[in-house]
């Protein structure tokens, strides 16, 4: 059985990603940006990033898999790339939530290797305790504690993206 409590409200995340959109606006003013939303967390954040953005912006979508059963083991596979070339771009690599650093490090020299005109990230959430990597985003929504979180894209076994709020998890020992 899973216990979930609402840690940031759908109210809360809404007015974040205005003021987001608005800072990344003010940053950009009058450039075309591309933003490469990360798979699948970020999908739900970067469609309502995109429309508090006031610039001519595409996107696109980019995924990760790590080898094994330990997410943060370092070894990362592309298993989706962009289908947009990023070359002389301003790029924003769109992430659901900053923990380990390691998928956000990886997918940073991997679109550096492609010389974008310049490549920031947001995150919606930043989990620092949990960092395994010296790496931080431009843009950050919210600062979090060191919990399992669901919701506004966010999943456990692919479950609980489509909640409207960032919720933490209490997971039981007993399988479902």
């Amino acid at each position: 059985m899973n216990q979930l409590k609402i840690l940031l409200t759908h109210e809360q995340i809404a007015a974040k990603v205005a003021e987001l959109g608005a800072r990344i606006t003010a940053d950009f003013a009058g450039q075309p940006v591309l933003l490469v939303g990360v798979l699948k967390g970020a999908a739900i954040f970067l469609a309502d990033l995109a429309r508090q953005i006031s610039l001519d912006i595409s996107f696109d979508f980019i995924a990760v898999s790590s080898y094994g059963n330990n997410t943060h083991s370092g070894e990362l596979k592309l298993i989706k790339d962009i289908d947009e070339p990023v070359e002389d771009k301003n790029v924003i690599l769109v992430e659901d939530i900053l923990d380990s650093g390691v998928t956000l490090m990886y997918l940073r020299k991997l679109l550096l290797a492609r010389q974008p005109r310049s490549l920031k990230t947001v995150a919606l959430l930043d989990k620092r305790a949990s960092r395994k990597v010296a790496i931080e985003a431009e843009y950050v929504g919210f600062q979090i504690p060191d919990r399992f979180v669901v919701g506004y894209g966010l999943d456990y076994a692919q479950r609980y993206r489509n909640l409207p709020h960032v919720c933490t998890m209490e997971t039981s020992n007993h399988s479902e």
